[in-house]
């Protein structure tokens, strides 16, 4: 699956949080996270997630194209999202067996807001490192002109 996604830092999540808002954006989940990125000779990365919910842990492994690059409009291959039965011993021998070393760890709580084909992901970082983070993905038409609005609209205090 293809992704088209703006992804950039900000000082304060609140105006992106009211712009959702304001134009009609429901949020769907708002959730702590923790998540290692693993990597192996290839160009895809592995992602074990885990998203608590309500004090309870859901698991899920999924992979990126990797993409080291610092620029906010990103374009890459993901796959979707497997649910993993919390057997965390039989996932890292087969991430193990696929020559995957874990490389970061982070920490945050993810906020997501959905329009349509529009999907807002609002995270706070604890860890590697507190910041703030604001991504756009979808369909590239709309996604291009929410960004471009955003960008010329929004003043990141």
């Amino acid at each position: 699956m293809k992704e088209y996604e703006y992804s950039f830092k900000v000082k304060n999540i609140k105006p992106y949080i009211d712009y959702c808002k304001s134009e009609g954006f429901i949020k769907i989940s708002e959730n702590k996270q923790i998540r290692n990125w693993y990597q192996n000779d290839t160009k895809i990365n592995a992602r074990v997630t885990v998203n608590i919910i309500n004090d309870t842990e859901k698991i899920v492994i999924d992979f990126k194209e990797e993409d080291c690059s610092d620029a906010i409009l990103k374009n890459s291959r993901e796959s979707l999202p497997l649910l993993v039965d919390n057997d965390m011993k039989a996932l890292n021998s087969i991430l193990d067996i696929l020559g995957y070393k874990e490389n970061v760890h982070i920490e945050r709580t993810r906020i997501v807001y959905k329009k349509d084909t529009v999907k807002f992901e609002i995270d706070k970082y604890i860890k590697p490192e507190k910041m703030c983070v604001v991504a756009i993905e979808g369909e590239k038409v709309i996604v291009d002109e929410i960004y471009d609005y955003i960008s010329n609209n929004i003043i990141d205090q």
